[in-house]
């Protein structure tokens, strides 16, 4: 089997942040005969269920006021300083937070101007099993907590009036594996058009064939007409290169029915088109105009779009422009950490980024379509991206989860993902679902085979796969049913013998093949199945990224019911919830080739964490209890396992300038070179050398007692819009400057200036501390501090304290 996959693609519109606080409400409309206007701010909201919120004449004077995003879930319960509750419904698989039931509200005001026109709200998600009102009119149930949906509010608004939107969210039973949150935790906008307009995630973009000399771009965009009459128009499409020069331009005349729908399909050249890939994610921008027989514009989008090639195949693997390239993966959950799931377009990029810069070219959203805004920033950065749909079709993995509602909302939720993200350059694959548990019967096959054609039927134009664990002949029949097979868990390479992937590709050689979760534990195993063949594509770790829920499984194992608390975060990323690189991310760069390839760590004479809950066998979601410290008291004198990772062929370490021998690194040792040490502080080093050339080297040092915070923003610049975060890292160094990996001090945090601070945390992974209140322990010596812009312009202040050490400060501009 052979798939060739040569197209052009839009990505999701990045729709204009207004600067006001949305509180003027007539001010929030224009004339423009498109308007998306950011609906985040200003609702009401109250945690618990009560009567008669849905009327628009409900007394919510006394509820919360917030903006989204927002996760009620991560929020400090009543009472306490914490969200972790260990009599949580959800228990150690939601890492003990809480769900419930809650309400949002939001009054505005429409101008009576406006009357005529057709008004939309859009929710990019709400978990889980949403209900809206708007006046008191029930426009819809949405049972999934991870696809957007879009409502016509037109028949109900009150034109010149104030208008009261009402959602009641249900977060309540088991219903989750892993933490997902509560609430309306990603973008609303509100949609304001004419009649005559193109419809939502109604325009997508392919291209026949894609060359250096020339990409042939094809353009369908579907338009609506609501009124009465047949309506005729005059659609124009603008392309603009990544430079800002127009490319491409052309016209065609539309006619549309009354109250139907009308497609518009348009072929034009670019050429000599500037290719996406993950080195230069090129993006053009495609422009449309809809208008009247007048000339008047009725409607108009402004999206971006990357031109590139995907080809799969069992003899060259995965090409992206014709060239061959390994899928370098991660998973990752949708949560932000101290954030929850609360979806900021800023936390989704930064996330993105910290992926990106630590080697990875492929994420595998596990497991459900992420926000517009991470995808936004998969394109943007050059990381590419399998997008799944579900973790259970019609049986259950939880009670109270999605099996429920699949057979009546499964079609609607494969068409929000797919007409959605369709356009996204980064989207190379569309997974049906996770681990599902009918995979190895005839029933899961039909429905696999259901979801793959209608798949297909949305966008040709890239493979369908489903991620599979048990891998067993009995799933023939199951991955038949798809272009490209995703295998949870093949062990990698095991010392000579065949892998799973090589029995395979024996018993059914035109199967393309991948490996969609690996243990950290089998890094070197299954990054040599994909080295060394090439019908599989690549690895996908388990996981990139830290996440809550699932807590412990990075130490103690997969959960099974036991009650693990005060565990709340699984533990298992190559980056921590913090966004620091844990030790397997250093081993990653190696086998990748990232960075020096060298760094250097210590087994602790005693575990990390109580050895009596670390479970070995079968479960290697965990790392090697391996730490980046040289700080012993106690133990001197007595001998230290010192690990060296590294991409170099030889190594030689110091202790304190002496020299402690030299020893090779390779595949011979999987690129870990061990030493045993006599402990003693001071500086312990490690030199790599080609011969007689030093490549690289690093060192851990003895650290003092803490004297000082050292503080360090990402951005010390933010936009002034009520969305944009800075994430400030702090540090308790000695004085020498060196970081005390042992330092738990807690630390006082005050803001001043038009922001807040909406998150603090620390990568402990059995910590039960607030991330709201102004105030966190470090861990390891450090800990994160996420600052919110506000509305107005100005200087935010950061000072932090701790009791015996000097105060730190740090200044951020929000223009």
């Amino acid at each position: 089997m052979k798939l060739n996959v040569a197209f052009i693609l839009l990505i999701a519109a990045e729709l204009l942040l207004h600067s006001c606080s949305n509180r003027q409400e007539p001010n929030l409309f224009s004339k423009d005969s498109h308007q998306e206007i950011l609906f985040n701010f200003d609702w009401k909201f109250h945690r618990g269920d009560t009567a008669g919120a849905r009327m628009p004449e409900f007394d919510d004077s006394g509820w919360r006021a917030l903006q989204l995003p927002h996760d009620w879930s991560i929020e400090d319960l009543p009472g306490k300083d914490s969200p972790i509750d260990a009599e949580a419904v959800g228990g150690i698989n939601t890492g003990y937070y809480t769900g419930g039931t809650g309400w949002y509200r939001k009054a505005f005001h429409v101008p009576d101007n406006l009357e005529g026109r057709i008004v939309k709200v859009l929710f990019e998600g709400v978990y889980m099993n949403t209900d809206v009102w708007i006046n008191g009119n029930h426009l819809a149930n949405h049972p999934y907590g991870y696809t957007s949906f879009e409502l016509d509010l037109t028949e109900h608004i009150r034109f010149g009036h104030e208008n009261v939107l009402a959602v009641q969210v249900k977060n309540e039973g088991r219903n989750s594996r892993w933490y997902t949150g509560s609430g309306i935790y990603r973008n609303v906008w509100l949609k304001v058009v004419n009649p005559v307009h193109f419809k939502t995630w109604g325009v997508a973009v392919t291209t026949p064939s894609v060359s250096n000399e020339t990409a042939d771009v094809e353009i369908v965009a579907d338009i609506m007409n609501s009124n009465q009459q047949q309506q005729y128009t005059q659609i124009t499409g603008r392309i603009v290169d990544p430079s800002g020069k127009e490319v491409a331009i052309w016209e065609a005349p539309v006619i549309t029915g009354a109250g139907k729908e009308s497609e518009v399909n348009k072929r034009v050249q670019v050429a000599s088109p500037r290719l996406w890939s993950t080195d230069t994610p090129e993006m053009y921008t495609v422009l449309l105009e809809l208008r009247d027989t007048t000339g008047k514009v009725v409607d108009k989008k402004e999206e971006l779009f990357g031109i590139r090639t995907i080809e799969f195949s069992v003899e060259n693997g995965f090409t992206l422009n014709g060239k061959s390239l390994l899928l370098k993966g991660g998973c990752m959950h949708h949560d932000n950490g101290p954030l929850g799931a609360a979806a900021y377009d800023r936390a989704e990029e930064r996330r993105v980024e910290l992926m990106k810069v630590s080697g990875f070219n492929a994420i595998r959203c596990a497991h459900n379509p992420p926000s517009s805004a991470f995808l936004n920033a998969c394109d943007r950065l050059g990381i590419l991206v399998i997008n799944e749909a579900f973790d259970m079709w019609r049986k259950p993995k939880n009670p109270q989860d999605y099996h429920l509602y699949f057979d009546e909302n499964w079609k609607k939720d494969i068409e929000a993902m797919v007409l959605r993200d369709r356009n996204h350059p980064s989207v190379i694959m569309w997974s049906t679902g996770n681990e599902i548990p009918e995979r190895g019967e005839p029933e899961g096959a039909e429905t696999s085979e259901m979801l793959a054609d209608y798949v297909s039927q949305l966008d040709p134009t890239r493979p369908v796969t489903a991620a599979v664990n048990g891998l067993n002949p009995d799933k023939d029949p199951y991955f038949a049913t798809l272009d490209v097979s995703g295998y949870n868990y093949s062990f990698g390479g095991d010392h000579g013998k065949k892998s799973i992937f090589e029995n395979d590709h024996e018993r059914v050689p035109d199967r393309i093949m991948y490996c969609a979760e690996s243990y950290p534990l089998e890094a070197y195993g299954a990054w040599m199945d994909v080295a060394v063949h090439p019908y599989v594509l690549g690895d996908f770790v388990w996981t990139g990224f830290d996440y809550l829920g699932e807590a412990s499984i990075g130490w103690r194992g997969y959960p099974h019911d036991e009650n693990y608390y005060p565990w709340n975060v699984a533990y298992c990323g190559d980056i921590d919830i913090t966004g620091n690189k844990r030790p397997q991310s250093y081993y990653r760069d190696v086998l990748w080739e990232v960075g020096n390839q060298l760094s250097l760590f210590v087994k602790p004479p005693v575990p990390s964490f109580p050895e009596k809950e670390h479970r070995a066998g079968w479960s290697k979601w965990h790392w090697h209890d391996h730490v980046a410290d040289w700080n012993w008291e106690g133990y001197e004198g007595q001998p230290l396992e010192v690990y060296v990772y590294s991409g170099h062929p030889e190594v030689e370490l110091f202790l304190n300038g002496e020299s402690l021998g030299v020893k090779k690194s390779g595949p011979e040792n999987e690129y870990m070179s061990v030493w045993t040490v006599l402990y003693n502080q001071g500086v312990l080093k490690v030199v790599a050398r080609n011969g007689n050339e030093v490549i690289a080297e690093t060192e851990l040092k003895s650290a003092g007692n803490p004297s000082r915070i050292k503080l360090e923003a990402d951005r010390e610049k933010l936009s002034a819009n009520g969305l944009d975060l800075s994430f400030i890292s702090f540090e308790l160094l000695d004085e020498n400057g060196v970081r005390n990996p042992k330092a738990e001090n807690l630390l006082q945090f005050e803001l001043k200036g038009p922001g807040e601070i909406v998150a603090v945390a620390n990568a402990n992974p059995m910590s039960t501390e607030s991330f709201q209140q102004p105030y966190r322990r470090a861990w390891q010596g450090r800990g994160l501090v996420i600052v919110k812009a506000g509305h107005e312009k100005g200087e935010l202040l950061l000072t932090v304290t701790s009791e015996g050490l000097e105060p730190a400060e740090i200044k951020i501009r929000a223009d």
